[in-house]
């Protein structure tokens, strides 16, 4: 898990992205998520200079050859390695090859780069939970269909750029 320090640049760059976009179909949050996830590609980008930006349905991201689709939850926390990270059952069709998850402070002020995993290994690896579903021993009512794996499942994001 990697730290990093938002730039007020990323803010600012970010709400204007966010404002333009809007409530994306089937959002979870009705749009509420827009900036953060907007600053977690911006995370993401920072972390691998060679990367580019595309914010495409299918990913957000290419690295070399691959496809990458950032997916950013919000936190008031620091992440622990067991709590999850979760991609929405009705996103399981993006032609993405890869996700990176990140999480970001409400405050904006920082967030980390969890990790990463190949799309297909991660629908293997995670636990499949329905809308209305309890989620584990954090008590979270799941509010769409979703895959979870915890954090300590993902590769280190240095492995990424190897």
């Amino acid at each position: 898990m990697k730290e990093i320090i938002v730039d007020k640049k990323w803010i600012e760059d970010s709400t204007l992205k966010s404002k333009e976009m809007g409530n994306l179909n089937n959002s979870i949050t009705k749009g509420d998520g827009n900036l953060s996830g907007f600053i977690g590609e911006m995370m993401v980008l920072s972390f691998i200079p060679e990367s580019k930006l595309f914010n495409t349905y299918d990913f957000d991201i290419i690295y070399k050859d691959n496809k990458l689709d950032v997916k950013t939850k919000r936190t008031t926390v620091i992440p622990k390695e067991y709590y999850d990270c979760s991609v929405a059952a009705f996103n399981t069709k993006q032609k993405c090859s890869h996700y990176i998850f990140t999480r970001v402070l409400n405050d904006l002020s920082k967030g980390w780069l969890l990790g990463w995993m190949p799309k297909e290994e991660y629908f293997k690896s995670a636990r499949f939970l329905k809308k209305g579903d309890k989620d584990g021993d954090n008590g979270f009512i799941v509010r769409a269909d979703c895959y979870n794996l915890p954090i300590n499942k993902l590769y280190d994001m240095e492995e990424l750029i190897m």
